[in-house]
């Protein structure tokens, strides 16, 4: 009687790379006894301003760490003024935290399309959106690709527009040699989740110029108190004394997920050139198939390759959801990025969306398949991914 084969071993979509330097400064954070936002978030906080490191405009930047990415929009944008009876435009392809932000507020969301080259929202689209009653535009950086940020800047001072980057996959990017989070936005906000590029577990951090935005986004991250708990507990004289100037919210992030954090930046630049071996590996190993690869950065300028998207073209011969299931029976994880916007019931039926409004996002969507890109990867995993991909495709 035949033995029946092994179980495939399964290569996941995403895995955190924690190194022991990690583990000791949590450790460190626990014995301390601080366990909340306190030293390690201050620290934190001040490294990522000095990773970003950039005095071109001539001013501060502030960097606020929350509990969330998705808390840090939201921040920037009751900072901003933004209320009932405003819209925000962004993309439909998306996660939903971009525009849900935008509603918490009751200001109205408008969605546009995407180029279907970078997948990148489309600034010609954007202009052509605004009404009097636009009062800000939110990019979002897909994949880690700067969006066209010149173009989205220019709209933005010719309309008098707030811009808010949505750069939850986009550390370290660069657009026109800066680093995303340097440029002329009015706040820029990094996500530090489990997939990301550096992570906390959860966790992000909200980043701007503007000392008003930055002091209030302080004050909303912890109910709307004029101190934070660090504050109280180790100043002098009155250390108890505090006050509630606004009803505020509880984005503030721990020393413990901050203890992460310190040394998760002081790899992102290891890990973004890892992310590029990775890459690079999948363009070759992938070249010749019925598949559009991913679009690369402009010369000079840096791709964080948060996500490696492929998209099936018309001659592959397969529907992306069988795609799907042959790579999973070849023990390989996958997920697709994103549902957009525009498909989802909430979305669709409140501003009476439909599938040919964004052409260019719902195609690509029809046919994206993320696959894993994460560097605890060797070169070898690429190669067994391309294998199953050649499989799944009939090619081998």
């Amino acid at each position: 009687m035949s033995t029946p084969p092994a179980a495939v071993p399964f290569l996941p979509f995403a895995l955190p790379e924690i190194g022991d330097e990690e583990i000791a400064e949590v450790v460190a954070a626990l014995r301390s006894g601080w366990v909340t936002t306190g030293p390690k978030t201050r620290q934190f906080e001040a490294d990522f301003a000095a990773f970003l490191g950039d005095e071109t405009r001539g001013s501060e930047l502030h960097c606020i760490a929350v509990n969330s990415a998705t808390a840090g929009l939201h921040l920037a944008l009751e900072a901003l003024g933004i209320g009932p009876g405003d819209e925000v435009i962004t993309t439909t392809h998306t996660f939903t935290a971009t525009a849900e932000v935008v509603r918490y507020l009751g200001a109205d969301v408008v969605l546009v399309d995407i180029d279907p080259a970078t997948l990148n929202i489309d600034a010609k689209q954007v202009e052509a959106a605004i009404t009097p009653r636009t009062k800000a535009i939110m990019p979002v950086h897909f994949a880690g690709l700067a969006a066209d940020m010149p173009a989205i800047l220019a709209i933005a001072r010719r309309h008098g527009l707030k811009v808010v980057e949505d750069a939850a996959h986009a550390l370290p990017t660069s657009s026109g040699g800066q680093l995303v989070g340097t440029l002329q936005s009015d706040a820029t906000v990094f996500s530090f989740y489990a997939n990301k590029t550096i992570t906390t577990g959860e966790g992000g951090m909200l980043v701007t110029r503007n000392a008003a935005l930055a002091q209030r986004a302080k004050t909303m991250r912890l109910h709307g108190m004029n101190r934070d708990a660090f504050d109280r507990f180790t100043a002098k004289v009155p250390s108890w004394y505090y006050e509630v100037v606004a009803p505020g919210f509880k984005y503030n992030l721990t020393d413990i997920a901050a203890a992460l954090g310190i040394h998760q930046l002081r790899r992102a630049h290891a890990f973004q050139r890892k992310r590029v071996e990775l890459a690079d590996a999948f363009d070759e190993a992938l070249a010749g198939l019925p598949l559009l690869l991913p679009p690369r950065a402009p010369a000079g300028d840096m791709h964080a390759w948060h996500l490696y998207v492929v998209r099936l073209a018309d001659d592959a011969g397969i529907a992306r959801d069988r795609f799907i299931e042959r790579l999973f029976d070849a023990g390989i994880g996958c997920s697709v990025h994103y549902i957009p916007l525009h498909l989802h019931p909430y979305w669709r039926d409140r501003y009476g969306l439909r599938p040919e409004q964004f052409p260019h996002s719902q195609r690509a969507y029809e046919r994206m398949v993320s696959l894993p890109l994460y560097t605890r990867m060797g070169v070898d995993d690429v190669q067994r991914v391309a294998t199953a991909v050649r499989q799944a495709l009939g090619a081998e």
